[in-house]
């Protein structure tokens, strides 16, 4: 385990509130993630998948990088246009 995630997890054990901010960004972060490697993996530009859900380049790039407050409808719709689907998981 790197310094890195030994600083996290303490410094999460510590602060609550740090750890909860941690971990939805995080998750906010990673949705953002898989959508960018799917659209790569499938061979579509942001402009190519833009045009594809009638958006705009920049809307896609926000939702690659900044994937704050995306709503479900808006993420099945991305995921839909190179072909993949969205699998909800609660643990």
């Amino acid at each position: 385990m790197s310094d890195l995630h030994k600083y996290i997890e303490k410094r999460k054990k510590s602060d609550s509130e740090f750890a909860m901010s941690y971990d939805s960004g995080y998750d906010e972060f990673k949705i953002g993630v898989v959508l960018r490697e799917a659209r790569r993996k499938s061979g579509l530009t942001q402009e190519e998948l833009a045009r594809r859900i009638r958006t705009t380049k920049s809307a896609i790039s926000r939702i690659e990088n900044h994937a704050e407050d995306i709503k479900l409808p808006t993420i099945e719709k991305v995921a839909k246009a190179p072909g993949k689907k969205i699998v909800v998981e609660i643990k």
